[in-house]
């Protein structure tokens, strides 16, 4: 009963926190909500992501994610409320489905923890009370990290395969981005499934089938209809959904160059509130580089609990380095810590167009791993090498967290003294141990 009081405390904070005041940010990327209204209008359009009624040029990303916005205008109405609501409901559902991965592996406590971590993660609450594509991009990617949870535990295919179709719509939501995380899945799979390794081999083929099927259905189709027809493919150069998704939205924001590299002006609707745009070569989030997700432009949007992620992620790999093979613990690390690693360093070195914004991909993983690794350690504490490794992060997390602060003065000016006090109190707890585990 504690347990599901807990999770519908956190369901409910969330869904105030995404919803409060909503009205406030008006038609918020009028490029998408104009495709929106559009698409609302005339199902050729719905079904292309047409900018404008007619069907002359589609928006620069596949439709998937104005395809929830343009039901729910039909249904409800065209308002900013019909347009938001649906981005807030995925973000409260992708808390939700983060919860119960991390529930599965790791107890109750572990799962409240990694929720509330994610749910407040700043670009998080920007993300899901706006309507850029990234709030279906990553509700679809967390469903396909509980899939393989799910799994993993029993060698499932039919999980398995689910997962593979739920990255399959994600790619409908923003390309190639949702392809990031498929390393860190299939490694948790293929390493820790109970079960024969070429049965693991044949099932994961499986599910990238499954990925290719629920993605490539819609690429098809709009390649194989008539050019004159159809509305053309915005954001590409020869009209080609293939072009848009392996140049524009594709290889060039990797390694830039063309129309998928720097350039001085986001294209219209591009910025959210928060985002910050800036010259050519530093792609609109800060120079390429493993200091990017620390940057001035991007740090205080993620980066708050992702020094203590990485280092969680390493002390609970160490003390789960006898585990047997199967162990679901070491298994979800490898999921999550997977997606965390591969996920900071694609952004990072991207050298193409890149946002703040987009490091709302990396947040499920953060919150993860700081869920999971803190409650592994809490539980160990009476190990002084945990114990002090739990003392190094909590304190190296509030220092952090007082940089980040100071580069915002403005802001609640006396927070920062607040979580430094906060900080040396809770490592000096842990050093003596006082606190008891209700307390805790």
């Amino acid at each position: 009963m504690r347990n599901r009081l807990g999770l519908a405390t956190l369901l409910a904070g969330t869904a105030l926190l995404y919803l409060w005041d909503l009205g406030a940010e008006d038609w918020a990327n009028t490029y998408y909500s104009g495709a929106v209204r559009a698409m609302s209008q005339n199902w050729t359009a719905f079904f292309f992501g047409s900018t404008d009624a007619g069907g002359t040029v589609t928006v620069d990303k596949p439709p998937a994610a104005l395809w929830v916005m343009a039901l729910s205008a039909r249904i409800f109405g065209l308002s900013s409320w019909s347009v938001l609501v649906p981005q807030a409901l995925m973000g409260v559902a992708a808390v939700a489905l983060l919860h119960a991965s991390v529930r599965r592996v790791a107890g109750p406590g572990a799962a409240l923890l990694a929720g509330a971590a994610f749910a407040l993660t700043p670009v998080a609450v920007l993300m899901f009370r706006y309507n850029n594509p990234d709030a279906l991009l990553v509700l679809l990617l967390v469903a396909a990290a509980y899939a393989t949870v799910r799994a993993t535990e029993r060698a499932s295919t039919r999980w398995l395969v689910l997962a593979g179709a739920l990255v399959g719509v994600a790619f409908l939501a923003k390309m190639l981005q949702a392809f990031v995380v498929l390393p860190a899945l299939a490694l948790a799979y293929l390493v820790a499934a109970p079960t024969g390794v070429w049965r693991r081999v044949r099932r994961l083929l499986a599910a990238g089938l499954a990925v290719v099927v629920a993605a490539g259905w819609w690429v098809a189709l709009a390649e194989l209809w008539p050019a004159s027809s159809r509305p053309y493919i915005g954001g590409s150069e020869t009209n080609s959904v293939l072009d848009l998704t392996f140049g524009y939205n594709g290889l060039g924001r990797i390694f830039g160059g063309g129309r998928g590299g720097p350039r001085p002006e986001p294209p219209p609707g591009e910025v959210p509130p928060g985002a910050v745009v800036v010259g050519p070569g530093d792609g609109f989030g800060g120079a390429a580089g493993w200091s990017r997700p620390f940057g001035e432009q991007v740090g205080g949007q993620v980066s708050w609990l992702l020094p203590a992620a990485l280092v969680l992620l390493v002390a609970c790999l160490v003390l789960t380095r006898r585990a047997a093979r199967t162990d679901r613990l070491r298994a979800s690390l490898l999921l999550w810590g997977g997606w965390t690693v591969v996920t900071a360093a694609v952004f990072s070195f991207a050298q193409g167009i890149f946002h703040p914004y987009y490091t709302v991909a990396l947040a499920p993983g953060v919150a993860a791993l700081v869920g999971i690794g803190a409650t592994m350690l809490w539980r160990l504490r009476a190990a002084w090498p945990v114990r002090l490794t739990l003392v190094v992060t909590v304190a190296g997390t509030a220092a952090w967290a007082a940089v980040l602060l100071s580069r915002t003065p403005e802001f609640v000016p006396w927070l920062r003294w607040v979580v430094v006090a906060a900080g040396a109190v809770a490592a000096l707890a842990l050093v003596a141990e006082v606190w008891t585990r209700r307390a805790a």
